[in-house]
């Protein structure tokens, strides 16, 4: 069996050759309280953000991605500032609000039998 290469770190047996305990080291230290882990960095959300795949133009989304790091949060807080002027408006069809008209449908052509 071939034999694996080693890590690079040099493996101490000796107390002495312990590395020393810096601030740093205990910077990044697991804190408990009693037998609890206290995680660290930023806490849960009380409502947790979905994940939904959405299909844009490549210019708008060449536009959002040049707007630098964060851009899909200032996406989330148009579209909650967009949600909010609509619930403030008289409940009508989705299609009274967008932009966007659409031709109607052309008829199915006859089938032959």
């Amino acid at each position: 069996m071939p034999r694996r290469p080693a890590d690079g770190r040099k493996r101490w047996v000796d107390l002495d050759d312990a590395p020393e305990l810096t601030d740093e080291f205990f910077s990044r230290a697991d804190v408990f309280d009693g037998e609890k882990l206290i995680r660290r960095g930023r806490p849960p959300l009380a409502e947790k953000k979905q994940l939904v795949t959405l299909r844009l133009d490549p210019a708008v989304l060449a536009r959002l991605r040049a707007t630098g790091p964060g851009w899909q949060t200032r996406v989330n807080e148009v579209l909650k500032i967009f949600t909010k002027k609509l619930a403030a408006q008289p409940a009508t069809r989705h299609a009274a609000t967008s932009p966007v008209r659409r031709r109607p449908r052309a008829a199915a052509p006859a089938r032959r039998t």
